[in-house]
C-alpha cells in the first residue's frame, strides 16, 4: 500500500470525533465480516453512514483509515501493558498478566487482529512500528529482569516474539480454549527464561 497515511484532520468537537470514530470502526467491522480485499472508500463511507465527501474531509484514502485503526488497537494494547508494568503485582503475576493481555487483544476480535497484522506488513510505518516494539520490549524487560535477572538483553524481545507467535498461530487455527493457550504460553516463556 502506498500513499499518504496521515489523517487530513482530527475530530476535536464531539460530533466530529464521533464521525471520525464511526469511519474507523466501520473499517474494523468490514475487515471482520468481509476482509481486506474488497475494501473501498465508498464502502467505508456507506458503512459509516457518512458521505464520501465527509470521509475525505478526515482521511485522504483507505490506507490512512487502516493506519488510524492500527493506531487505535495498538494504543489499547500499550495501555494494558503500561498498566501491568506499573502495577504493584509480583514479577511473576505481571508476566502472567502480560500473556493474558496479549491473548485478550488477539481474541477479542480475532479476524480484525489478523487482518491488521497483514496490513501492518504492507504499510510502511517505519519508526512508529519500531517505537511499538521498543515500548513493548521496555515494559517486558523491566518485568523479566526482576524475575530473571540473568536472562540477557535479548530475552524481552524473544519473549514478546514467542508469545505473539503462539497467540497468532492459535488464533489462525481457531483455538477456543484460551486457558489452555495461556498455560502453553506461560510454560514456553518460563521454559525459555529458565
Amino acid at each position: 500500500m502506498v500513499g499518504n497515511i496521515e489523517p487530513r484532520k482530527r475530530g476535536r468537537q464531539s460530533r466530529a470525533k464521533a464521525t471520525e470514530d464511526a469511519i474507523v470502526e466501520s473499517v474494523a467491522r468490514f475487515l471482520e465480516e468481509v476482509g481486506l480485499e474488497p475494501l473501498t472508500t465508498n464502502k467505508i463511507a456507506e458503512r459509516a453512514g457518512v458521505s464520501i465527501g465527509s470521509l475525505y474531509q478526515y482521511f485522504p484514502n483507505k490506507e490512512a483509515i487502516l493506519v488510524a485503526l492500527i493506531r487505535r488497537e495498538r494504543s489499547l494494547l500499550l495501555a494494558d501493558v503500561a498498566a501491568i508494568a506499573d502495577s504493584g503485582a509480583s514479577p511473576q503475576k505481571k508476566i502472567e498478566r502480560l500473556i493474558g493481555a496479549g491473548i485478550k487483544h488477539q481474541f477479542a476480535r480475532p479476524r480484525l487482529a489478523l487482518a491488521l497484522e497483514y496490513v501492518e506488513r504492507t504499510v510502511n510505518l517505519g519508526e512508529e512500528a519500531q517505537d511499538l516494539e521498543r515500548r513493548l520490549s521496555e515494559a517486558v524487560s523491566g518485568i523479566v529482569s526482576l524475575q530473571f535477572p540473568g536472562a540477557g538483553s535479548h530475552a524481552p524481545r524473544d519473549v514478546v516474539a514467542m508469545a505473539q507467535a503462539l497467540i497468532n498461530s492459535s488464533a489462525m487455527a481457531g483455538e477456543t480454549d484460551l486457558q489452555a493457550l495461556r498455560s502453553r504460553i506461560t510454560k514456553a516463556v518460563y521454559g525459555y527464561l529458565g
